[in-house]
């Protein structure tokens, strides 16, 4: 099978400890995903990535499409080999990104005409491009094409709106299974055996597609769109069109209306949220996959996370602007409790340093932290969640 899940222990809020088997391997949820969007997890080298032990990553298929071209990934033999990244890898639909070029974009029932952010070159994104797109780059899991509505929305224009998705999803589901073998995992330069591609573990294993719901704010809407999406019977599913401006409580209500109406028994992800303490109130109430940039977005620019306690890994999140003049003769790491390499090495005042002197060091050692936080945080929970009644 390309996709195998198996929930192992369940608790009576719903939060689930399962296993996720994919071509690429397997992860253990639930689990925070890297983002990486341009194929690289921002400022930080992929072998980190592996020692902060994320299983998983994400990569954004309409960057790849504008540079450096889904073809030349294709002919690269994919984009794990392209990145050296051994491990499993998610691509979104260019849904999101196509949503945030509002003044650059125009939509119909056909897909979305675009301009590039870049050099403003015209280009097109039907769903079954999306498809196209995502089955050259090769990831373990690819997703719907779909329109994220805008918040606020009216009822009438996130109905449409949602219909629309509903539509491209049916698409896209039809060109995967059409072109599913396509994938680029046999071609010849992915049987670089010394880079770990050797084709042969991936005969007649595909990507996995997931459905998105939508329907913004509204919660006759999510259901609905829940409902229609599990008529397909895809893979898995996930939850979309979320942290884009609501009150956290909206968030929080939308996730809960979804995850009553999609299978116990496949995967089920929220895209990009959230901050530390989110992605675990999300786990406990049995979502199995998050993303988001904010990690090594915030250790850009100097925000850390950290524990009230440091003794107590399950106290409150805090942040640490490492920017402040407090932290200029601050000998004590990020985290005392933290085991991660930042923390174990590194002093306050040296990485106030690094950030005062815009050395690119300092947004690396300070990406590493804030994600190895984050892989902290999904290790404990799934500890939590594993001796939790079935």
């Amino acid at each position: 099978m390309s996709l195998r899940f198996q929930v192992e222990t369940t608790t009576g809020s719903g939060g689930r400890r399962a296993q996720l088997e994919l071509p690429h391997g397997v992860v253990q949820t639930p689990v925070f995903m890297p983002v990486g969007t341009a194929a690289t997890v921002k400022a930080v080298p992929q072998n980190v990535v592996e020692e902060i032990n994320a299983e998983i990553i994400l990569a954004n298929t309409y960057h790849l499409y504008l540079r450096p071209g889904h073809e030349l990934i294709a002919r690269s033999g994919g984009v794990h080999r392209f990145m050296s990244w051994q491990r499993p890898m998610l691509t979104d639909s260019g849904g999101f990104q196509v949503f945030s070029l509002a003044k650059l974009r125009k939509i119909s029932a056909d897909g979305v005409e675009f301009r590039s952010h870049l050099d403003g070159s015209k280009h097109f994104f039907s769903p079954e491009h999306s498809m196209a797109v995502q089955i050259a780059l090769g990831a373990d899991i690819m997703m719907v094409f779909d329109e994220c509505v805008e918040t606020p929305a009216s009822w009438e224009r996130t109905r449409d709106s949602m219909a629309l998705t509903h539509a491209w999803a049916q698409r896209s589901k039809d060109y995967w299974l059409a072109h599913r073998d396509e994938v680029p995992w046999t071609h010849p330069l992915a049987r670089d055996v010394v880079m770990g591609y050797d084709a042969a573990r991936f005969a007649g294993k595909h990507q996995a597609l997931f459905g998105i719901v939508q329907g913004g704010m509204y919660p006759d809407l999510r259901r609905e769109s829940a409902e229609r999406l599990v008529e397909m019977d895809l893979p898995g599913y996930a939850i979309g069109g979320l942290a884009v401006g609501e009150p956290r409580e909206v968030t929080r209500e939308m996730i809960a209306l979804a995850l009553e109406v999609l299978p116990k028994d496949k995967p089920r992800y929220v895209m990009g949220v959230g901050y530390p303490d989110e992605i675990e109130e999300y786990a406990r109430m049995g979502v199995d996959m998050m993303d988001c940039v904010l990690p090594t977005r915030a250790g850009r620019h100097g925000l850390l996370f950290i524990r009230e306690d440091p003794n107590d890994r399950a106290s409150a999140v805090l942040r640490l602007n490492i920017k402040k003049q407090d932290n200029a003769e601050d000998e004590r790491p990020i985290d005392e409790g933290c085991a991660c390499m930042v923390c174990q090495r590194y002093t306050r005042a040296y990485l106030r340093h690094l950030f005062a002197c815009g050395e690119p060091l300092g947004a690396t050692l300070n990406s590493i932290h804030n994600l190895a936080f984050y892989m902290e945080t999904m290790q404990r929970v799934r500890g939590d969640l594993a001796t939790a009644t079935r």
